[in-house]
């Protein structure tokens, strides 16, 4: 009888383990972010510690960052649903929407959540190679060995672009050398490349580290308002940006760069309830992400929508109007 009685009592634990919601297991998203040296990585990280703190517990879900190539290949990982959720470029975006530039066919399966920084263009060189200060100096730079990105990344694919308004075919006129932040600046302060094209968010931590070690041996370019006219081409993706005297260790004046903006993307399959809740606790939690890198320190929820090109999902929209946001047709 008491062997009958303890057989109900396991029966009806393993009923209770089966069908009680609150013990299914938690449901775990895949983030694509980039190399670890920039900056999609380290926000990606924060998104994905904001998920497991205040979403996992009582939500059941939550976002595991992973490093990729970039923008490019993230595109072709949400295709593939190798990835849930990524980080995109601006640019990035546009070709998603498109079908143009690195990709071949519009991808109806990406949607947006917000933006997040913006993606600030830094081209660096020897300042003994310094002649105008600005990127018409890279012209005078041709056959030289370069590091524009990752293969497959949306840092080569956005210096292609930009370059490209001054003349330069970059797989042509460069010696490349294909590499993430970190081996691309170990790769000029060891003069194995003589340029590089690094667009990030504030404080990159490898240009930190290369200006830090070489003081007074590199410079970041200028790009003016004539040269960022011609790059943007009437994209409406590049702004002026300031990049202020003191950002990095001997950097002694102010640099007038170009900036475009990057943007949390997510397929279209991903759980409505689960995008809303992620949406909602990023901007109910903007302290605890500016708190881990200084590139969240732009986000704002008055410019959570503007700059997207991909049409927002259900999810997030639903957030949006629920505050009082105005969602733009080409975002429905």
């Amino acid at each position: 009888m008491k062997i009958f009685r303890k057989y109900k009592r396991f029966a009806l634990f393993v009923t209770i383990l089966t069908f009680t919601p609150q013990l299914i297991q938690a449901k775990d998203y895949i983030l694509s972010t980039a190399s670890t040296g920039g900056t999609y990585h380290p926000v990606g990280t924060a998104i994905s510690t904001l998920s497991k703190v205040k979403l996992l517990p009582k939500y059941k879900f939550s976002l595991t960052a992973v490093n990729s190539a970039g923008s490019a290949a993230n595109v072709q990982a949400l295709g593939s649903k190798t990835a849930d959720f990524a980080i995109l470029q601006g640019l990035y975006g546009s070709y998603a929407l498109t079908g143009t530039g690195d990709i071949t066919e519009p991808q109806k399966n990406i949607r947006s959540i917000t933006m997040l920084w913006e993606n600030i263009e830094h081209f660096i060189i020897p300042v003994s190679k310094v002649k105008t200060g600005n990127i018409s100096d890279l012209v005078a730079l041709k056959g030289q060995a370069a590091g524009m990105g990752k293969k497959n990344s949306g840092v080569l694919g956005s210096n292609k672009v930009i370059l490209s308004a001054l003349g330069i075919d970059i797989y042509k006129d460069y010696k490349l050398v294909y590499g993430g932040f970190g081996p691309t600046v170990d790769a000029m302060a060891n003069g194995q490349i003589v340029l590089s094209g690094i667009p990030s968010g504030k404080s990159v931590s490898a240009i930190t580290r290369l200006m830090a070690s070489n003081e007074g041996k590199f410079m970041i370019l200028n790009i003016t308002d004539e040269q960022r006219k011609k790059i943007d081409s009437g994209r409406n993706l590049w702004n002026n940006y300031t990049i202020k005297a003191g950002s990095y260790i001997g950097q002694t004046k102010d640099v007038n760069t170009i900036s475009q903006s990057n943007f949390l993307a997510v397929n279209d399959s991903v759980d409505e309830e689960h995008v809303y809740r992620l949406t909602k606790t990023i901007y109910e939690n903007l302290s605890f992400l500016k708190a881990i890198h200084p590139a969240t320190e732009a986000m704002s929820i008055e410019k959570a929508i503007s700059g997207l090109s991909v049409p927002l999902h259900p999810g997030a929209k639903k957030y949006y109007k629920e505050i009082g946001l105005k969602i733009p047709a080409h975002l429905e």
